[in-house]
């Protein structure tokens, strides 16, 4: 880590939460791609989105392209407010 890096405490929490099961494999996939925890991949894609920032570059997006298409994902961000489960 660089001297000039700070380093900020935080307190993490166990949370129950649901996704899509293609789109859970893929983001486990890129979370092992990259060597994180899936919480830690997840915890930087929502902070960057609450800056409006692109959390991936284009070598990590083509990744989630390979990834999307080994696990069949074919939703896509117009699809985020149209889903439902299947009952």
């Amino acid at each position: 880590m660089k001297t000039s890096e700070t380093v900020r405490v935080i307190e993490r929490v166990q949370t129950g939460v649901r996704l899509e099961k293609r789109l859970l494999k893929v983001l486990k996939g890129l979370a092992e791609y990259h060597d994180l925890a899936l919480g830690d991949l997840l915890e930087g894609i929502v902070l960057h989105a609450f800056e409006g920032k692109l959390p991936f570059g284009e070598a990590t997006l083509e990744r989630v392209r390979q990834l999307s298409a080994v696990y069949d994902l074919d939703l896509g961000a117009v699809d985020s407010h149209r889903l439902v489960e299947h009952e």
